[in-house]
């Protein structure tokens, strides 16, 4: 009996979890929110979900099984949600007006893809060198 209770209350939270993601991907204003809530709440709902599962069954190739499978879970999708929303913020797609802070904001060099501790200039700041030619014109 206590083993259906603790079933019980690991599939609801984790059903529940999962529903709270799947309202965060319709709700969520920009990107990087939606993903976040994916990333955390799903993760965790679909874990909890693999462990009542693994009680139910209570055989050792379950749990194993369950495990692993959380496991992965926990290592691979909040990397994926970061590598995406690093990709997604590099390329332009504009955060939620309601953003009150930008951290990267002035710090991402375009011409290199690359991530500077000190301020990048923008590209209207920058003095473009024209570098001259060896040889003279003939004409």
């Amino acid at each position: 009996m206590l083993q259906m209770i603790i079933v019980f209350v690991l599939m609801l939270t984790g059903a529940l979890l999962m529903l709270l993601a799947g309202i965060g991907v319709l709700r969520m204003p920009d990107t990087f929110l939606r993903m976040s809530a994916t990333a955390k709440a799903g993760t965790l709902g679909a874990g909890l979900i693999l462990l009542g599962a693994a009680i139910y069954f209570n055989d050792l190739a379950i749990y194993t099984r369950a495990l692993a499978i959380v496991v992965f879970l926990m290592l691979t999708a909040p990397v994926a949600a970061h590598m995406i929303g690093r990709a997604a913020y590099f390329d332009g797609v504009p955060l939620w007006t309601g953003t009150v802070q930008d951290d990267l904001h002035g710090h991402y060099r375009r011409s290199t893809h690359s991530l500077e501790a000190d301020m990048v200039p923008l590209p209207e700041q920058v003095n473009e060198v024209v570098e001259a030619d060896d040889y003279a014109e003939e004409g």
